[in-house]
């Protein structure tokens, strides 16, 4: 029997399958401290949550429009007015199951077989998968520590080709924390402009800043940046919503009827009772979120010094989401009872084994001489694996 080799070429996840060993450690009872998590680790609001119980309630069980209700694309509609300075019309969102729903649509929107989608590394592990998915090709552009990891202009210009299609943009990052500014964003913008190239915001984690640097959408600084401009959003990472599976894109009206069609014939609709919880993430109160954020910057600001305390390790400080990127070139060729540590895996298995301390290697992410950590768990937690993570540096030799 031959399968798909498409399906065949796709990657297993190495965020997920550490977090899941990680979890199967825990539940035999091992002291276990999990660096991994890429979701908040504060409850849904409770204003949401009731939301939700008052659309079962109600009835609002049934199936909506593929697309998503008309109410929350309503409250989209004024959030983009209000925190991003874009005004869009109902027919240009679609409400899907996660952003990476929207992603997913998005790609097979735009991408025709050999289609290249430029890509920033380090990249959310998912990137290269769904475009290769959607028959288009990822091209990577390696960025620098020392330059916040963000796109290098010169270096960006000289990856575009004949075959290129689109640019990817995430900003807050995942991995790095990395958020651009607008004159970097009109930057890049002008470089999509002159090679007339799609370009893919991808904005999930935009409430989650800590003062540095303010969110600014690219689709917002001008008419041509509109027009070719996906912007993808969602409710999982600000909202503490990321069961709840909620995810929107805005675009203009063609790529948004494109990507529509394609949810319709796939998992059509997103769930009822989680969108009618979303309208009142968007119009209630914001209270929780903001006191999450604070949290995560006093967590933020602990892990960052912390880190930069011990010997051999070393990091910059993320100016958004909730994750930090450690290099650990310092370490590599060193060793721990007859175990070389060669790159990012072997420094995550060896740590896990030794310290029961998992992390996520940044070879997932594209590098190898980094790894990283996340701080959306306690700060017990946060000071207790930190401490771990140096006794294990001190063992080396």
């Amino acid at each position: 029997m031959i399968y798909s080799k498409k399906a065949e070429k796709i990657s297993a996840s190495l965020t997920l399958a550490i977090t899941a060993k990680a979890k199967k450690m825990k539940a035999e009872g091992i002291d276990v401290i999990g660096f991994g998590a890429g979701e908040p680790d504060f409850d849904t609001p409770c204003n949401i949550q009731d939301a939700a119980i008052e659309a079962i309630k109600s009835g609002k069980t049934r199936y909506t429009a593929a697309s998503g209700i008309a109410e929350l694309k309503e409250a989209i509609i004024k959030k983009l007015q209000e925190d991003n300075k874009l005004n869009y019309k109902p027919s240009q969102i679609i409400i899907s199951t996660g952003a990476k729903q929207c992603l997913a649509n998005a790609f097979q929107a735009i991408l025709n077989p050999g289609d290249e989608v430029i890509i920033a590394s380090p990249y959310w592990v998912s990137y290269p998968e769904l475009v290769q998915l959607a028959d288009g090709v990822p091209v990577f552009v390696e960025t620098k520590e020392e330059n916040e990891f963000k796109y290098d202009l010169n270096e960006l210009k000289s990856t575009i080709s004949e075959k290129t299609k689109a640019i990817l943009i995430n900003s807050p990052n995942n991995p790095t924390g990395t958020v651009y500014n607008e004159e970097e964003l009109r930057a890049i913008a002008e470089i999509a402009k002159e090679h007339d190239l799609v370009i893919i915001s991808d904005e999930i984690y935009e409430k989650l800043l800590y003062g540095e640097v303010e969110h600014t959408s690219i689709a917002s600084l001008s008419e041509d940046a509109y027009n070719r401009t996906i912007v993808i959003n969602g409710m999982s990472k600000s909202y503490a919503m990321t069961g709840w599976r909620i995810g929107y894109a805005a675009a203009n009206e063609e790529i948004t009827k494109l990507m529509s069609n394609i949810q319709s014939h796939t998992t059509s609709n997103p769930n009822s009772i989680a969108q009618y919880a979303s309208v009142e993430a968007l119009e209630g109160s914001q209270d929780e979120i903001k006191a999450m954020i604070k949290e995560f910057k006093n967590r933020r600001d602990f892990m960052v010094d912390k880190i930069n305390t011990i010997e051999y390790l070393s990091c910059v400080k993320p100016k958004g989401a909730f994750y930090v990127m450690i290099n650990i070139s310092k370490l590599l060729g060193k060793e721990l009872k007859g175990e070389k540590i060669s790159g990012s895996l072997d420094l995550s298995r060896i740590l896990l084994e030794e310290e029961k301390v998992a992390v996520i290697p940044g070879i997932a992410f594209g590098v190898d001489e980094f790894i990283r950590l996340s701080y959306a768990t306690s700060m017990e937690n946060i000071k207790n694996g930190l401490d771990r993570i140096e006794s294990f540096v001190k063992k080396l030799s």
